[in-house]
């Protein structure tokens, strides 16, 4: 692997979005027996019929502190834009990185053959997730799952390797993975068959947090996915309120587009 280095100082992120107010579910949809194993559903009115549920992954470095909660101010804009979410819970246990991707790929089978999912979309799936969530995005679509035809991946940690030689949020993939990145290559992104949906990237050149050389690296892997980088820091792409909202909206429209 290159040396990678990280950028120089950043500005402060804004991390209001995490902690703004915003409506519950419309429902809750089950996936499994765990407490975990929920997805908040919002419906996303009669423009969304015709466009693809978004499974939205939540991030926060895989840690069990973060959860869905977080996002609920994106999801509540995207159903405002016409858009049916379902944003799955999954298990965040250090060091059992397998239970959080076989959580992923159940909440992604669940939420395809739901009637309430299929009866407020067109049946494609479009997986979206940020920063810990781009990553399990990336890995669920290098694993072909039925139905899915693009992937919007926000800021991801998406080449482990990078992101570990970084130590970002003090050592998060280590912890995540109860190891080194070099030995679980199969949870790498970076290191897997490109997937067959596309892919686009959303990074911000501001981001201090996952910083923008990690979606990077994996787009060099991958030239085939398309990444698009803005003048904003790591939240920004989960806040309806920013100026990359317009953006992110626009990356879905494109991924639901005819090929």
């Amino acid at each position: 692997m290159d040396v990678v280095e990280a950028p120089g100082p950043l500005r402060p992120e804004d991390r209001s979005v995490l902690s703004r107010p915003a409506p519950g579910p419309d429902l809750v949809l089950r996936y499994g027996a765990a407490d975990e194993h929920v997805c908040d559903v919002r419906l996303g009115g009669p423009r969304a019929a015709g466009r693809p549920l978004v499974v939205l992954l939540h991030g926060g470095f895989w840690r069990p502190e973060y959860d869905r909660v977080h996002v609920r101010p994106m999801t509540d804009a995207l159903a405002r834009a016409g858009w049916t979410t379902a944003t799955p819970e999954y298990r965040r246990i250090p060091g059992r990185p397998d239970a959080m991707v076989a959580d992923v790929r159940a909440a992604l089978r669940e939420v395809r053959r739901s009637d309430v999912t299929t009866a407020h979309s067109d049946g494609r799936l479009l997986v979206a997730g940020h920063s810990a969530g781009g990553h399990l995005a990336l890995l669920a679509a290098a694993g072909a799952p039925a139905g899915v035809v693009g992937v919007l991946a926000l800021a991801p940690v998406a080449d482990l390797e990078v992101a570990a030689a970084l130590a970002l949020d003090t050592d998060a993939v280590p912890a995540f993975l109860g190891g080194p990145a070099a030995g679980r290559a199969d949870l790498d992104p970076a290191r897997l068959a490109t997937p067959d949906a596309r892919v686009h990237i959303v990074h911000g050149t501001g981001d201090g947090i996952v910083p923008a050389v990690v979606s990077e690296s994996y787009r060099r892997r991958h030239p085939a996915a398309a990444l698009t980088a803005l003048p904003v820091g790591h939240f920004a792409l989960i806040d309806p309120s920013s100026t990359a909202w317009p953006v992110v909206l626009g990356a879905l429209d494109g991924l639901a587009a005819p090929a």
